[in-house]
């Protein structure tokens, strides 16, 4: 077993490569559009089919990883990506590279959603929350440096380009982890993935009303932030007068919102309880969107520095509350990590292809539009969160019980 510095550097690495697919390409839209004569709004698809497709496949990486292992399943969608990435970069028309998305998009989510079910195989309690914040502290580099990277590489060649990266980006992840990463759940504690089993243990994870209180809650609240993500090429660009290489203006501040948050996380575990911790979050992000709509009403024209500060304190609240409500799922159900991992993720798959797809071709060219519809999405997820503190839940990050069924069914 590797150390846990090596181990969260790898996992951090195995979920960065789900945003680098999606934030690297943002500046090469005008690009890809003018290439592919695919207008804006048919360039968002690019967005939106990945995502569909992410979540979708969500849906079984989990309980494949706790049927097969998290090793094999790991090592299989990283050389499906890597295949997919060079579909993508030989595309020539709009059509063949939503094929090439989707399929990305297929393979994608195996970092990020075995590797929280990879932290709870490893470790307990306060160790977990710790282990889960130092992953999310670095994969929070992933969305400031991709669309940086993005806008470099078009200064050294064309839009391609950035998908051969992404093709020896992955490439690495793969001899890497192949190396590295050690086979963390035993076959004695592996499950069936027999069609009744799976449908019925998925039934039963996905109406238990904690479940769904919590996920709503940790996905309404990112969704807030992640409008923001998803309308960058017309935010960045079109309200903000800024070119294909001045992104980092707002992923900068937000991601390091994101790793003070996440570095907190890590310091106030065993010292300050979930319960708390995850209240302080939703305050500092309720306080940015309270930010962001007094500005957006006192101003005309959005500028820099003052348009993307509240994204900062957002991240930040996200940052704290994200490990709290994760592992909150994760103990819910401890013999079947994968399977609540990956209804999680499909939970927050679903509505952030509903924000790229939808939402965000509707409001990203409004400032105030876009300002009110996050602070909705961050209320929301407030009010799932106030509704189950309300039901006596006290997320307190526990050791992980022995039995099969969920710990909890309020």
């Amino acid at each position: 077993m590797p150390s846990i510095r090596t181990l969260a550097l790898l996992l951090a690495g195995l979920a960065m490569f789900g945003p680098f697919s999606i934030d690297t390409i943002f500046p090469a839209f005008p690009a890809m559009g003018g290439d592919l004569g695919a207008d804006p709004a048919a360039m968002q698809q690019t967005i939106a089919v990945y995502l569909i497709a992410y979540a979708l496949m969500s849906i079984v990486h989990g309980p494949l990883s706790d049927a097969i292992g998290r090793r094999a399943v790991i090592l299989g969608g990283l050389s499906v990506f890597v295949l997919a990435s060079v579909g993508c970069a030989l595309s020539t028309d709009l059509g063949t590279l939503l094929v090439f998305r989707a399929l990305q998009g297929l393979s994608a989510g195996v970092g990020l959603i075995v590797g929280r079910a990879v932290i709870r195989d490893v470790l307990q309690g306060d160790d977990a929350q710790r282990l889960m914040s130092q992953v999310m502290m670095i994969f929070s580099v992933a969305p400031a440096i991709a669309p940086i990277i993005g806008g470099w590489l078009l200064g050294f060649g064309r839009w391609p380009l950035i998908f051969w990266f992404l093709v020896a980006f992955s490439l690495m992840l793969l001899v890497v982890t192949w190396r590295w990463l050690p086979e963390t759940h035993p076959r004695d504690a592996r499950s069936s993935l027999a069609p009744r089993r799976l449908l019925a243990d998925y039934f039963a994870i996905f109406t238990n009303p904690r479940f769904q209180r919590v996920a709503a809650a940790g996905a309404f609240n990112f969704s807030a932030l992640f409008l923001y993500i998803a309308s960058t090429p017309v935010f960045v660009v079109d309200v903000l007068g800024l070119n294909e290489r001045q992104f980092g203006w707002f992923f900068v501040p937000m991601i390091s919102g994101m790793m003070l948050g996440s570095w907190v996380s890590g310091r106030a575990a065993g010292r300050i309880t979930g319960t708390r911790l995850a209240n302080i979050g939703f305050a500092c992000s309720g306080a940015a969107m309270a930010l962001n709509l007094g500005y957006n009403l006192l101003v005309d024209q959005p500028a820099i520095p003052w348009a993307v500060m509240p994204a900062m304190l957002n991240s930040f609240g996200i940052a704290l509350t994200f490990p709290i409500l994760t592992l909150a799922i994760l103990d819910m159900y401890p013999r079947q990590r994968g399977s609540a991992s990956s209804l999680q993720a499909f939970t927050g798959l679903v509505l952030n292809a509903a924000v790229a797809g939808v939402l965000s071709p509707l409001v990203s060219h409004r400032p105030l539009l876009l300002a009110v519809t996050a602070a909705a999405f961050m209320l929301v997820g407030w009010l799932f969160w106030r509704w189950e503190l309300s039901r006596g839940a006290r997320p307190q990050c526990p050791k992980a019980p022995a039995a099969l069924e969920p710990t909890d069914q309020m």
